[in-house]
């Protein structure tokens, strides 16, 4: 009579042993798909290069890391497009602080730059570039950002403007050596942080 008592307790006592194994191997598949994920991640980022000769409709530079503006300034002087936007300006910042700042492309400012205020994060600037290009009609846009903030960048662009081509020019930023990411602790946490964000943002 007690034998069928001694079967149920062992199965009620399998049932936690199975459940935390469970747990246990998809913790470890999730933690080996995050790591190797992040290595891949960092080593794009770390050997992204801008194409030599990019062209599109217009060009849309996201502010933050010293060069971003400088490189989409650049662009548009050399004819890869016909306009810019300069996405997520501080309020505080007017056209003719950013004019002064580039006085060599300053009569560009005039014709063929607009400063656009409204964004706060990066999804903001995807809908911003989004309805600048939508007002003008492109079709394609240069993409200028810091190289580890790009990933992120397209993805929301991509979200916003599934119809429009997306052209990457990563601006390698001068305060992180990316190259020796592994090596620094600076650029190997802000790598490892934006790579989650990445992730939110693909997920979100």
């Amino acid at each position: 009579m007690t034998r069928p008592n001694r079967v149920a307790r062992s199965t009620a006592l399998s049932i936690p042993r199975f459940f935390w194994s469970a747990i246990l191997l998809v913790f470890v598949g999730a933690s080996s798909a995050f790591i190797g994920g992040f290595f891949v991640f960092a080593d794009q980022v770390a050997t992204a290069e801008p194409p030599p000769s990019p062209r599109a409709d217009g060009i849309v530079a996201l502010t933050g890391d010293t060069g971003r503006i400088g490189k989409a300034i650049d662009l548009l002087s050399h004819d890869s497009a016909t306009r810019l936007l300069i996405s997520g300006v501080d309020e505080a910042i007017s056209t003719e602080t950013l004019r002064n700042a580039f006085p060599a492309s300053a009569s560009l400012f005039g014709c063929c730059i607009d400063i656009g205020h409204a964004a706060r994060d990066t999804r903001g600037n995807a809908r911003e570039a989004r309805d600048w290009a939508r007002t003008h009609g492109y079709r394609s846009l240069i993409v200028v950002t810091s190289a580890y903030h790009m990933p992120r960048s397209l993805a929301e662009m991509s979200r916003e403007l599934p119809e429009i081509e997306l052209v990457p020019v990563p601006v390698q930023p001068p305060h992180f050596d990316l190259g020796a990411w592994m090596n620094n602790g600076s650029t190997f946490r802000l790598l490892l942080t934006e790579y989650v964000k990445y992730i939110l943002s693909r997920l979100s």
